[in-house]
């Protein structure tokens, strides 16, 4: 068990990792060569000029100004300076909300950590008591836990102090989660009201369009909205499956690039033609010219590529039963987004359509009827990844301890007794151990959430945090609680009652107070500072630059700065919240180290999201409900964690009245909830009309249909020719009417021949019924 020197060597060591990291970012980001790394954004919205195009040649790569050495860490107030208005316009919503995440932890813990050091901490400190748990044997102590709750001895009429405590630190939390709530919401309408035109304002997408054996999927698409939406209804775009289509043009970007390359290296040095390897990764195979070898390859895939146009286009197949409609107003599509569409709620189902960026193609070529299969596997998958990933994590953590090494090899035993060595073990491998053990779970996950089917970057990325939640909750939390592999673990607590899992758990939890100071000093300190200096992408940014980059294009995609990553980072944010939660009536001498955490996390994700991070969409904070309801979920659990650690004290007068917390709680969530998350999943009718109206004044010719025709073509169509385009435009031609042809028309309420409705674009035309 780490003691207070093992937790300041730690320390110690984070905050030097952390202050070189800083330090070394400050330095590089002076550099003119490394200018495209560290603020992309600004090139990429033409506000900036590369350094390295003018001056003296030394001058291009190095920065001889000695003066900025000086300010070195003049990016931090720079990074607080830019007033939230401002950054929402420059980053959008959902890079302005990510950061209030931060803001909410200092708001939340920065007050409970006042009150509980200036409560808890005395009332803690001044027992004489170490007494742990009486009912677990082999249990040791250390100097921390004279700080924490553990040092009340038994029945003890000091716990009234925890009791009190925790109701504090429940109507805290609530009245700031209720206030962040409430503005969030009112930056999400503020932000759509006044939003420039997009084309997913108007726009809904349609999924499951029944079969019909005398119409296509357009025809059909077209028919039912014209009926049902006759005043609305403008256009649509079918859905098709250009899944394969994509992955050729995929292939054929590669090898132009690698064409490019050895194009490159050719001009540089004429006097030898470039030669390859045609095996994998060019180590073994037929050797070749590289030029000649890609330029046959790429005309064969051209041609390949064109068949696969053709077929997308000419195969009823290829056509989903799906199909993104698009309507005259907001007001006609959040109506249609909005409503049940049929008496059968299983067929026409819509939904708000993503933003063009948002969309991930590829999920919707997936049936929409195989969806429930799939989530069910996922679901299934999910549970045997999170218990048996346990496994290892309790192998490595076994290892990144002083037992464990010692076990390991034992002739290391005289080096790791040493003081220092022992206290670096003890107070900062456990921790470093875990995090390199979890690099690769956001990848696993998200490639769980695509098998899904789930039809949105934005979505993806929601489904994957709240999965890497609940595995930070069972794995890392619960599991470096509690001893032995997660299916001891389960086995256990299927083995009790439901009444006995809060005891079990709250007795462990003073104890492993210092492995997860150790882990936030690793993962929340000297983590957040690497992250600011992007060693990953500065080195791959500067091998493509030297090796591919040949234009200014070239240039612009080597510069690629990525974006937040919700799917991880946000669930990493949660930890430290149900953490905090958790040990701030329990171990308060763990929340200096959270609030450092959000404190520096807060500044550094700021000055990415100005100047490095371009968001691939934007979900207008769609992503806020799950934050204040995983919030809530962490105080359910730090309140249930502490009656079970209060029925071991013996605290029986004490503990009932900890049961109106959760109860509380939970009222107070179901409030919130039908107060405010109707704002992130619905648009109010009165806000899209008072908006159409005001853009019908202001301007009165726009041509509307024009602006969202191609709006939702698949991407490998796009910047193809007209002719190609115009094979996937169902109105290209405004005079020619669809005519159904179908031959039952029980469902059909008028005469069928457009269903007796003229195209919203042309003026009002009876039809007569054709002859059958």
């Amino acid at each position: 068990m780490a003691t207070l020197a093992d937790i300041g060597v730690s320390a110690a060591l984070n905050i030097l990792g952390a202050f070189i990291f800083l330090i070394a970012f400050a330095i590089l980001r002076l550099q003119p060569f490394n200018d495209r790394v560290y603020f992309p954004k600004w090139y990429l919205k033409g506000l900036r000029d590369s350094p390295t195009h003018g001056g003296a040649f030394v001058r291009k790569f190095v920065n001889l100004d000695f003066r900025s050495y000086i300010r070195f860490l003049n990016w931090m107030p720079e990074a607080l300076k830019m007033p939230e208005p401002e950054l929402i316009e420059h980053a959008g919503l959902d890079s302005a909300v990510y950061l209030r995440i931060y803001l909410i932890g200092l708001k939340i813990f920065v007050p409970i950590a006042l009150v509980a050091w200036s409560v808890l901490v005395p009332v803690n400190w001044t027992n004489d008591t170490l007494d742990v748990a009486v009912k677990i044997s082999n249990v040791t102590a250390s100097d921390i836990d004279k700080l924490s709750i553990s040092n009340v001895p038994l029945k003890s009429q000091r716990f009234w102090t925890h009791v009190v405590m925790a109701y504090a630190f429940t109507f805290w939390t609530c009245y700031v989660l209720l206030k962040e709530y409430e503005k969030v919401a009112n930056l999400r309408l503020q932000f759509v009201a006044s939003e420039k035109r997009r084309p997913d304002q108007f726009t809904v997408l349609v999924r499951n369009v029944p079969p019909d054996p005398d119409e296509s999927v357009s025809e059909l698409v077209e028919h039912f909205f014209l009926v049902n939406h006759p005043n609305h209804y403008l256009t649509h775009q079918v859905v098709v499956n250009a899944n394969k289509l994509a992955k050729l043009v995929k292939k054929k970007k590669k090898l132009q690039n690698w064409l490019d390359y050895y194009q490159l290296k050719y001009s540089r040095n004429n006097s030898k033609r470039p030669m390859m390897k045609t095996g994998f990764l060019g180590l073994w195979g037929e050797k070749v010219d590289g030029i000649d070898y890609h330029i046959s390859e790429i005309e064969k895939l051209s041609k390949e590529i064109a068949e696969e146009r053709e077929r997308v286009v000419s195969d009823p197949k290829a056509i989903m039963p799906a199909a993104f409609v698009s309507f005259n107003s907001r007001w006609g599509a959040a109506v249609c987004a909005q409503t049940q569409q049929t008496r059968n709620p299983t067929l026409w189902l819509t939904e708000w359509a993503s933003e063009p960026r948002d969309v991930y193609w590829q999920n919707l070529a997936i049936p929409y009827v195989s969806l429930s299969v799939r989530r069910l596997i996922m679901g299934v998958a999910f549970f045997f990844l999170t218990f048996f990933f346990m496994i290892p994590i309790a192998i490595v953590q076994s290892f990144a301890s002083i037992e464990g090494i010692e076990k390991a090899v034992p002739f290391l035993k005289p080096v790791i007794e040493a003081k220092f060595i022992k206290s670096v073990i003890q107070g900062f491998l456990p921790g470093i151990a875990l995090k390199l053990f979890l690099i690769f779970l956001p990848t696993i996950l998200m490639i769980m959430s695509k098998f899904e089917g789930f039809i949105s970057l934005s979505s993806l990325e929601r489904r994957a945090a709240t999965r890497y939640y609940l595995f930070n909750f069972v794995n890392v939390f619960l599991g470096s609680i509690i001893a032995g592999t997660a299916f001891e673990q389960l086995n256990s607590f299927l083995k009790q009652s439901a009444n006995d899992i809060p005891k079990t758990i709250g007795i462990a939890i003073p104890k492993k107070a210092t492995f997860f100071i150790t882990y936030i000093m690793v993962d929340g300190w000297a983590g957040i500072a690497g992250e600011i200096l992007m060693l990953k992408p500065l080195i791959i940014f500067h091998l493509k630059n030297f090796f591919l980059v040949k234009t200014e294009k070239d240039r612009v995609e080597a510069m690629d700065p990525g974006s937040l990553g919700f799917n991880s980072g946000e669930p990493r944010i949660q930890f430290y919240f149900l953490l905090g939660l958790v040990y701030a009536t329990v171990t308060p001498l763990l929340l200096p180290f959270i609030i450092v955490f959000f404190a520096l996390a807060y500044v550094v994700f700021r000055h990415q999201i100005i100047n490095v991070y371009n968001q691939r969409y934007e979900s207008a904070a769609a992503f806020w409900p799950d934050v204040h309801r995983r919030i809530i979920a962490a105080l359910i659990i730090s309140q249930l964690l502490l009656m079970g650690l209060l029925s071991t004290k013996k605290a029986a007068l004490s503990t009932p009245f900890l049961i109106a917390l959760p109860v509380l709680t939970i009222w107070f969530h179901y409030f919130s909830k039908d107060r405010y998350e109707s704002a992130f999943v619905k648009y109010p009718l009165q806000e899209a009309m008072m908006k159409d109206t005001l853009e019908r004044a202001r301007e009165p010719n726009l041509n509307l249909k024009g602006y969202l025709r191609n709006a939702y073509i698949h991407p490998v169509f796009k910047g193809e020719d007209d002719d190609d385009d115009a094979l996937f435009n169902n109105e290209e031609n405004e005079n020619v009417l669809v005519l159904t042809k179908r031959q039952s028309r029980r469902n059909t309420p008028v005469p069928s021949k457009m269903s007796g409705a003229s195209s919203p674009s042309l003026p009002e035309v009876v039809q007569e019924d054709p002859e059958p």
